[in-house]
């Protein structure tokens, strides 16, 4: 006897896998520390300095008290601005966001302690990390539950629109073919405009389902 297959598992438990947040994770990180560099190989290239992996994973270089430190600080931060975007494209859930965020700075963290072989011993650095944090949360919260608390349009009001400006000269055109159907045409303008009526069973043959065709009629022409 075949075994049965268990059913899927919810959206919610889905979006949490272990999985899937080890995917995004990693995604995040490389996309942070690709940012970071492409920003700080430009600003050393341009003020002419030397270009070593030093600059992206070693804390000694972020000192508050030479110009290189506020030059990689501003690195930081505007690579932190541009992983709002990766934020909102891979997580798109506010409540998740803040979680995301320190994850990225505590892998740096550890990245960072490995790669100089010691904590981080300048205070610069460690302000420079909480305010990175501190950006990335609160503009990835925003523009998520700016993302989530959109409208949902569903078509309908484009479709209303277009029959409200096609509508007039429709009819007008119907009009103008039919001629003598006008009568019958404000018949059924009246019958719709009342909310009240009575049918009234038209004698020119009968439809498709062999019964006969109805029209409303206004309660004015009950007599």
């Amino acid at each position: 006897m075949p075994r049965r297959r268990r059913p899927p598992r919810p959206g919610a438990l889905a979006d949490l896998s272990p999985l899937r947040i080890l995917t995004q994770i990693i995604i995040l990180q490389v996309l942070y520390y690709a940012c970071g560099a492409v920003l700080i190989l430009f600003t050393a290239l341009v003020a002419g300095k030397d270009v070593s992996l030093d600059l992206l994973l070693s804390w000694r270089p972020l000192r508050g008290d030479v110009t290189v430190g506020w030059m990689l600080g501003l690195c930081w931060m505007m690579d932190s601005l541009i992983c709002v975007i990766f934020l909102l494209l891979l997580v798109a859930r506010s409540k998740l966001v803040p979680d995301f965020a320190l994850t990225i700075h505590l892998l740096h963290l550890l990245a960072t302690s490995l790669y100089s072989r010691g904590l981080p011993a300048h205070a610069f650095w460690w302000a420079l990390q909480l305010a990175s944090a501190a950006l990335m949360t609160w503009l990835g919260v925003w523009s998520c539950r700016w993302r989530e608390l959109r409208p949902i349009n569903f078509g309908g009001g484009a479709a209303r629109r277009a029959g409200e400006v096609e509508g007039p000269a429709g009819e007008d055109g119907e009009r103008a073919a039919g001629g003598g159907d006008g009568e019958e045409d404000r018949d059924d303008e009246e019958g719709a405009g009342y909310g009240r009526g009575r049918w009234k069973a038209k004698g020119k043959g009968r439809s498709a389902d062999g019964m006969g065709a109805y029209e409303m009629v206004g309660m004015g022409e009950r007599a």
